[in-house]
């Protein structure tokens, strides 16, 4: 679990392990490893004549995971042999047919150990949860080289696994990768929340507002009459919209929200969801749910960088690059004048009534810096919502939860078509609690227990949550209409009595 440990385990490897076995590495350890196997599918399909269906549902259930119950219940070889090398999976794995797949994992399956084999199962599957993150990865290969892992982190969305070149560069054997003509992700710059007491030490004169809104930040890179759109995470999410990205030209790099805006008026994230991780993208639907960018900041015009400059400096000059190019489906987030500390309050509790998410403060003098560095950017959104819901079914985690009852869905109150009063379910939540409430709430769920559906339990309505949630909207998709956004447990009401929690109209009421 140390953080150091971990930095000089990564460090010793990339030092160490041949290329390109280091470079394949890194990709699943960044979630950079894409190899789109039907591994559920095939691991069904071995397992039939090795384990009982029944054993391994139970199996499954219990540990939480599927790599490592196969990985358990898969027969002990008699002789181990000497593990494939990494490389040689993914190059052998990609160059399979789908007929031959079944029988390479299953030889591989075969040599291996049962933590041999978990590891395996966990690339395949690329879901390693090491607790390694993309951002630790790349710290490592900047101590390696005593290299600025700013200085990887540019370079980071141009490379491709297994990053040879960056290797190259990292060791002094050849320049330093060029991507300057190619329309990479930049990194982005991110606030922290703001705090009452960070809220009473600013200096307000030195900050400039700027609303919160209720999307997804993107990032738009134009270069060479090439046009991407990224997350913040850096996907490459253009293919989903591309009537956004049609808009654009030149070369320049701009941060933005991308939202869904009707008659100028900007819609539910619920309507923005219907477009995202979608592969293909219909044009019914585009002009159901027409994609917007509302612009914040520049980064690149032309072949100048821009993030040295001060926010100010920055606005300035993208207001005049949008006056010049006004690209459709775009427009600039406004800037929130505002006198004093009252008036910024004023501003900020207005936000849930225009359905907005909060306000944004930037120091006027802040450079472009990537991560979440102190002191410059701070987000104040919204106060939550909040509404007593009675606790209907519960249902085991993953991972270290694997064991618990974690994951809780709950209702509201609802006249029945007899005329009686009945729960319907509103949400789940799997956060909010602290470990000890989480053991006194899993013991109270086995003791209990009304009904049994598989992973699942229903337990008898007693329990009330105080469920805090961003924002609720109407919904199709489920039997209650509502949608509720980032529902999680604020509180625990042992004592208050369930025929005493919300009403499902008071649910509904929350939506306008």
């Amino acid at each position: 679990p140390s953080r150091n440990a971990k930095l000089r385990q990564l460090v010793d490897y990339f030092q160490l392990a041949p290329a390109p076995d280091r470079g394949w590495a890194l990709a699943a350890l960044t979630d950079e490893l894409r190899l789109s196997l039907p591994v559920r599918r095939l691991l069904g399909e071995l397992l039939e004549d090795k384990v009982d269906p029944y054993l391994f549902r139970l199996s499954r259930d219990y540990v939480g995971d599927t790599a490592e119950t196969v990985a358990l219940l898969w027969p002990e070889p008699e002789d181990l042999e000497a593990p494939p090398r990494l490389s040689e999976v993914i190059e052998t794995v990609r160059g399979a047919s789908n007929t031959q797949l079944p029988q390479l994992l299953a030889s591989w399956l075969d040599s291996l150990d049962a933590s041999g084999r978990w590891a395996l199962l966990k690339l395949l599957t690329g879901a390693l949860r090491v607790g390694v993150s993309a951002r630790m990865a790349k710290r490592a290969l900047a101590e390696m080289a005593d290299q600025d892992v700013a200085e990887i982190e540019e370079l980071w969305h141009g490379l491709e696994p297994p990053y040879l070149a960056l290797f190259a560069w990292l060791e002094g054997h050849s320049a330093k990768p060029d991507i300057s003509s190619m329309p990479v992700f930049r990194p982005l710059m991110l606030a922290n929340p703001l705090e009452e007491r960070d809220l009473e030490a600013l200096d307000l004169r030195e900050f400039a507002a700027e609303w919160k809104w209720d999307g997804i930040r993107v990032q738009i890179a134009a270069r060479g009459g090439d046009v991407r759109l990224y997350s913040r995470s850096g996907d490459d999410i253009s293919h989903a919209f591309p009537d956004v990205t049609c808009r654009f030209h030149g070369e320049v790099v701009l941060d933005g929200e991308l939202l869904v805006l009707r008659d100028g008026e900007v819609a539910p994230f619920n309507d923005l969801q219907q477009r995202l991780n979608r592969k293909n993208v219909s044009k019914r639907l585009m002009d159901r749910h027409p994609a917007h960018v509302r612009l914040y900041d520049i980064l690149f015009e032309e072949r100048d960088d821009l993030r040295a400059m001060s926010f100010e400096e920055r606005r300035a000059r993208l207001v005049r690059w949008h006056a010049r190019s006004a690209p459709r489906r775009s427009d600039l987030s406004a800037i929130v004048d505002f006198a004093d500390k009252d008036a910024l309050q004023d501003a900020w509790q207005a936000t849930r009534g225009v359905g907005i998410e909060g306000l944004m403060l930037k120091r006027r003098a802040s450079p472009y810096l990537a991560g979440r560095p102190k002191g410059h950017w701070y987000k104040w959104k919204r106060a939550p919502l909040t509404i007593d819901v009675v606790l209907m079914y519960a249902q085991r985690g993953s991972g270290r939860r694997s064991s618990y009852y974690s994951d809780f869905t709950f209702g509201a109150w609802h006249q029945g078509e007899n005329g009686g009063q009945e729960l319907v379910p509103v949400g789940k939540a799997y956060s909010g609690y602290t470990d000890e409430e989480l053991l006194r709430l899993d013991k109270w769920i086995r003791n209990n227990t009304t009904e049994r559906f598989g992973p699942v339990r229903a337990v008898e309505p007693e329990i009330v949550l105080e469920v805090a949630f961003d924002s609720v909207h109407r919904s199709s998709r489920h039997k209650s209409g509502v949608a509720m956004r980032f529902p999680r447990v604020h509180r625990i009401r042992w004592d208050k009595p369930a025929r005493e929690a919300d009403r499902l109209e008071a649910l509904k009421a929350l939506i306008d």
